[in-house]
């Protein structure tokens, strides 16, 4: 790969002449930081939108190019991953600054953050919140999602956390019962159409704080208090495991929602959340330029 940074940009813009010219130089500098100046040792943060987790890990291996693996990504570093780390337990500074549009950038405000995770460091205080640090309007709605569930984590643990979601199946046409603190049985809220709980459909539902994925043996574990006739809800803060949804999916009365879709429930019903919870949930509505192509769709 050329060295400079000026040849390679002329070298990207002759194999991809329809590029935007805006374009061209972040993806050289993502070229050459990629090629040039990660080495073994660094560490990386991979934030994933998929199970919500930052994971973090360190390089391995010197640069490679091998399309005999992957031809669409041929350019490879050997990565060594050493934990995930749930989102919330990271400053919204630390957040912004992992969820910019570049492909590939360097961590430098909270860097030491992430090095302490992934370490696996207690005790450490992370730094105060960096004003400059500003997200775009693409991590908006991330960043409000992951400041709803920081807050339902932090703030609503245990008995709490059953009382809020029972408020939001109240909110949406269901009367519930809400189990004694420590004498549930596995069960923490009924829910239920009529006045009395006595007509279907009866609904069980188990409501689990923690943030770790959920497998089956719990699911499972619901499904065997569910009568015939009723339904099944566990609702987590969490993920689960693909074995958990391929057993919730083979089951017509069991429903699963992790903290993702718990989180898009309480921004539909925001506006008729108790104010006790706005209060913890602080949250105001604005509007933010779309993208051009997407506006247009």
């Amino acid at each position: 790969m050329p060295p400079d940074r000026e040849v390679l940009k002329s070298k990207i813009a002759e194999c991809y002449p329809d590029a935007k010219p805006g374009a061209i130089p972040p993806w050289a500098g993502v070229l050459l930081r990629f090629v040039r100046e990660m080495q073994p040792g660094d560490v990386v943060v991979y934030p994933s939108s998929r199970d919500r987790q930052v994971h973090l890990g360190r390089i391995v291996g010197p640069y490679e190019y091998n399309a005999s693996h992957d031809a669409d990504y041929p350019n490879r570093r050997q990565v060594k991953w050493v934990r995930a780390v749930s989102r919330t337990q990271f400053t919204q500074g630390a957040l912004y600054e992992i969820g910019g549009l570049l492909t590939l950038s360097r961590v430098r405000t909270y860097a030491d953050e992430f090095v302490t995770a992934l370490e696996g460091r207690a005790g450490i205080h992370p730094p105060p919140e960096d004003p400059t640090v500003a997200p775009v309007a693409e991590e908006i709605e991330k960043t409000t999602r992951d400041f709803v569930l920081k807050r339902l984590a932090q703030d609503l643990k245990g008995h709490p956390l059953e009382h809020f979601v029972a408020q939001l199946l109240g909110l949406m046409g269901y009367r519930t019962r809400v189990a004694d603190e420590g004498a549930d049985g596995g069960v923490d809220v009924v829910a239920h159409k009529d006045e009395l709980g006595i007509e279907p459909p009866i609904i069980k539902v188990q409501v689990k704080g923690g943030e770790d994925r959920v497998g089956d043996p719990t699911v499972s574990a619901l499904y065997g208090k569910v009568a015939s006739g009723e339904f099944g809800l566990l609702v987590t803060l969490g993920t689960f495991t693909n074995q958990a949804k391929a057993f919730a999916a083979s089951k017509s009365n069991l429903r699963l929602i992790d903290g993702d879709e718990l989180v898009g429930l309480v921004l539909r019903y925001y506006d008729q959340l108790d104010s006790r919870y706005k209060g913890l949930i602080p949250l105001k509505q604005v509007y933010v330029p779309e993208a051009l192509e997407e506006a247009q769709t």
